[in-house]
């Protein structure tokens, strides 16, 4: 799986919106690994356009158990992500990078099976690689998530977390106060 990385200034002068995937930039119909299957969730884009327009970073930290129980494979996520940053694109936005874990103690293909891996939210490995790739001191960040385990991620990478049960994402995050700092 690859993961999109840059450093380009020092650390504690970047701030990042860090979301989750399924659930909160788009619809959960479940094991979602294709662009067929793909829906933004309501102001979505209008929201990553806004955080790329203000200098914070949009990145992505997601659990993708699909690829470890057989759904679809890595390439398919690494497909669907293009497709994302492709439809981003005509709305002059893009996500800076994306964070996958395959992972999972029940997989059935066993390149995938770990009992807990680091990187599976409810640990911190995908935000932690995050924050250091990017630059980001984690009192500069925020995680957007939909699931207790997402706000444990958060907790655990010493950055805050916020609660998206829903609604307009572009409204949640100007509510949230990340572009005010």
């Amino acid at each position: 799986m690859r993961e999109t990385r840059k450093r380009k200034t020092p650390v504690g002068r970047r701030r990042a919106v860090i979301f989750d995937r399924d659930g909160v930039l788009n619809v959960d119909h479940g094991y979602v690994g294709d662009a067929e299957r793909f829906e933004w969730t309501p102001g979505a884009r209008r929201a990553i356009r806004r955080l790329n327009e203000a200098g914070v970073l949009a990145l992505v930290a997601t659990n993708q158990s699909g690829v470890a129980r057989g759904l679809f494979s890595e390439a398919d996520v690494d497909r669907l992500h293009e497709a994302m940053q492709a439809d981003l694109a005509v709305e002059g936005a893009r996500i800076d990078g994306f964070y996958v874990c395959p992972f999972h103690a029940d997989a059935v293909v066993a390149a995938y099976a770990h009992p807990d891996h680091p990187d599976r939210k409810p640990n911190p490995g995908l935000v932690s690689k995050a924050l250091r790739d990017w630059a980001v001191d984690p009192t500069g960040a925020i995680l957007i998530g939909d699931k207790p385990s997402d706000l444990e991620a958060a907790r655990r990478a010493g950055v805050p977390g916020l609660l998206f049960q829903g609604g307009d994402l572009d409204d949640f995050v100007q509510a949230s106060g990340v572009l005010a700092k």
